[in-house]
């Protein structure tokens, strides 16, 4: 088996940073519990999409006290994605209904690859990568956590959360042998069922097959339950609908050897507007890291979402009262121009994700931006500008005394030398500080060609930007 990464007690520990009190990390202690109504708007948010078995009693045994539910993340990058987003808010509901939640850091699974929606296998990651996104992983999830707690939860709210930790599988896969692992789980499997899963039926369809690798990934996900069951009081895990064989694998394997109850929650997955699911494999991925994904690029992308997906977004990505989505949506369809739905989903899902902070550069660079707003752009740092203008080149200036537009121009580099370069200028191709200029030798004026931050946005044409910071602002 592959060395851990990060062992499961110092995962544990990083995990409780995120509780008042934290737990014994043994198995839940029953308490009174109050919170039913709860998860029963779940369904009606439509987070929670099916239950396994459908026959069970996971409805009682939720309402019966403070149960221990799991939700694993392959640390196959080193973020999560909008497309994972809707499993942590399934996770942080239960939390919020006084359930002990556990998020599970898969680097041992990761090295085989989930083929679950999957057309062909993953590239191999080795272990010093797998590492890297595992801790790229836990910073997602202990910040959503975190934001959540302080922008999401009154004291009362707070005082009732159920706990959080946060755990490694290369914890428990240490130092397992091969041979031991398939002789005591590997003999509770049958292959006609594994076959029969729809994610292996589907690949072994394809022109490409499946490796080993790849079929036995659900019987370590199987194991994980099991693992987290026996030494955590788990019984129920939470996963995406293209992980309900892998659910269905755990809840078998732990039955026959337990002959214990578990069960399993699946969560819709969500897709864009030409119906690819949200992910890094689709190419179309909005990160949780705000290095890959600014809280502007995440706001704007919720902002743009149709009309279309408005109800239910809100329902899932949201903890808006669902009487308040109702009043929203009666407000959104009097006026649909001013996007009211669009701006308040993308306002809740960046402060969970990116906080208040985050919240407050994401509409100082929307106003800057599509509001041409100068008094935006003057409360931005240097960083705010790069993460809004990603291409623009950006260049420190020594600022001297007679500087002109032209110098400016030329010493960004925004215009070819000799006249060609002039003419941009006076035929009124350039703009600073979203103010058209076409006198090249205009001396520069503080204030209004220089922000009182020190910066000058200019553009030339349409979509050229250049970042200019002042250098020697007191001369």
């Amino acid at each position: 088996m592959a060395a851990p990464m990060a062992r499961g007690a110092a995962a544990l520990r990083r995990g409780r940073s995120l509780v008042s009190a934290a737990a014994s990390p043994g198995p839940a202690a029953p308490r009174r519990w109050s919170s039913s109504g709860n998860i029963r708007s779940l369904h009606q948010r439509g987070i929670f999409k099916d239950t396994f078995p459908e026959a069970g009693d996971l409805p009682r045994l939720l309402a019966s006290g403070a149960q221990t539910v799991y939700c694993g993340f392959d640390p196959t990058a080193d973020s999560l994605h909008v497309g994972n987003l809707l499993a942590l808010i399934g996770l942080l509901h239960l939390q919020r209904a006084g359930h002990r939640v556990l998020t599970l850091l898969g680097a041992a699974t990761a090295r085989l690859g989930d083929p679950s929606g999957r057309n062909s296998e993953r590239q191999p990651l080795d272990a010093s990568r797998i590492e890297e996104n595992a801790r790229g992983v836990q910073e997602d999830i202990l910040k959503v956590f975190h934001n959540h707690r302080h922008c999401f939860c009154n004291d009362d709210q707070v005082h009732s959360l159920g706990t959080h930790y946060i755990l490694n599988n290369s914890s428990w896969y240490q130092g397992k042998e091969v041979v031991d692992f398939m002789e005591t789980v590997g003999r509770h499997f049958r292959m006609g069922t594994m076959l029969s899963r729809h994610s292996v039926q589907s690949r072994l369809r394809s022109a490409e097959g499946m490796s080993l690798t790849e079929f036995t990934y659900q019987l370590f996900q199987a194991y994980d339950f099991y693992h987290l069951n026996q030494h955590y009081g788990c019984r129920i895990q939470l996963g995406g609908t293209d992980q309900l064989g892998n659910l269905m694998s755990g809840y078998e394997f732990i039955q026959k050897v337990t002959g214990q109850e578990v069960y399993g929650i699946t969560i819709p997955l969500v897709t864009s507007t030409s119906g690819d699911k949200l992910g890094k494999s689709a190419g179309n991925a909005v990160w949780l890291d705000s290095k890959k994904t600014s809280p502007f690029e995440l706001y704007q992308y919720f902002v743009r979402q149709p009309d279309s997906n408005m109800e239910r977004y809100l329902k899932l990505f949201t903890f808006i009262p669902l009487l308040e989505i109702e009043n929203l949506m009666d407000n959104h369809r009097k006026d649909p121009g001013k996007r009211l739905a669009q701006k308040r989903l993308a306002a809740e899902v960046t402060k969970l994700i990116h906080g208040k902070e985050g919240l407050v550069s994401a509409k100082k660079c929307t106003n800057a931006l599509y509001q041409s707003s100068v008094a935006a752009l003057e409360t931005m740092s240097d960083k705010e500008l790069q993460e809004l203008f990603r291409e623009a080149p950006f260049s420190e200036i020594l600022l001297e005394p007679g500087t002109s537009v032209l110098d400016l121009c030329r010493k960004a580099n925004a215009i070819p030398d000799g006249p060609t370069g002039y003419q941009i200028i006076t035929n009124g191709g350039i703009w600073i500080n979203h103010v058209r200029e076409a006198k090249a030798e205009q001396v520069l004026v503080l204030g209004q060609h220089i922000l009182s931050n020190g910066l000058s946005l200019l553009r030339v044409g349409k979509k050229n930007y250049y970042i200019v910071k002042w250098l020697n602002m007191a001369t």
